[in-house]
């Protein structure tokens, strides 16, 4: 699949800032490896797993709703949950390599230097939102866990759980858009 992103030079994953940002870069980088690597075996095994024990789940479900008149609402919050743990703690590692779905037809009617603008800009404003959406679910978090927040259903699971995941991945994927800002400035600079 092809994002557009492969003639712009600022879009190249493998090109590291110098200095204090490069060097933050690689410890960001090593981090949203071993996420990667998480996230992609959790969601393999989660994902295959999920499949078998959800249609156990909603045929368990339908004839005890059907037959019995038992809620099962349950199954709703863990698929909710289990699918904000990969979104968001997967975030960062994709935001690494650009994987986030982009508009190509811009891409291609735009000249490098128009394309390195553009990726910049679209970089800080999606800075000030990731860094807004996680101040936020620190918010969240943080009333969740002081509060001792369930959730509304019968189940009642905790909701630090879900907010915990959605924090972490914000707060990673900001650090690294911030980490892609930085860098594209530090490669503007002349080297001495």
């Amino acid at each position: 699949m092809s994002h557009g992103l492969d003639d712009v030079e600022a879009a190249d994953p493998t090109v590291l800032a110098g200095g204090p940002v490069g060097s933050v870069e690689r410890v960001i980088d090593a981090i949203n490896h071993v996420v990667v690597i998480i996230s992609s075996i959790a969601l393999v095994i989660a994902s295959s797993i999920a499949l078998v024990i959800a249609s156990f789940v909603l045929t368990y479900s339908v004839v005890v709703r059907y037959f019995l008149k038992i809620s099962t609402d349950w199954q709703d919050e863990t698929s909710v949950f289990l699918i904000i743990g990969a979104v968001f703690m997967s975030a960062a590692a994709v935001q690494v390599r650009r994987g986030h779905v982009g508009i190509e037809a811009i891409t291609v009617l735009l000249s490098r230097r128009a394309n390195r603008i553009r990726l910049f800009l679209v970089d800080v404003v999606s800075l000030i939102f990731c860094a807004y959406f996680a101040w936020k679910s620190w918010i969240l978090l943080h009333e969740a866990w002081v509060d001792n927040y369930h959730s509304g259903s019968t189940w009642g699971p905790p909701l630090w759980i879900p907010y915990s995941l959605m924090t972490v991945g914000m707060v990673l994927l900001s650090v690294q858009i911030l980490l892609q800002v930085l860098a594209a400035l530090e490669r503007r600079k002349p080297v001495p």
